[in-house]
């Protein structure tokens, strides 16, 4: 009978790493239309308040642009 093989703590750290890793997701059409394709309510709640974060924050940096060229 061959012996069990043992996972080490090295070995465990690499599988970890080959995991893609979730975070911020970039609110372009593209992982929105995916999030819809799979029907994760959880994830599509997710992209959704990702991508309107991220449109709050674009909006602030132009309201600031205006600003400035107003001053100019």
């Amino acid at each position: 009978m061959p012996a069990r093989k043992t996972t080490t703590k090295k070995a465990a750290s690499k599988k970890k790493a080959l995991r893609p890793e979730t975070g911020p997701v970039p609110p372009y059409g593209d992982p929105i239309r995916k999030a819809i394709a799979r029907g994760d309510a959880r994830e599509m709640k997710n992209v959704a308040a990702s991508a309107r974060k991220w449109m709050a924050d674009v909006q602030a940096a132009l309201d600031q642009l205006d600003s400035a060229l107003k001053k100019k």
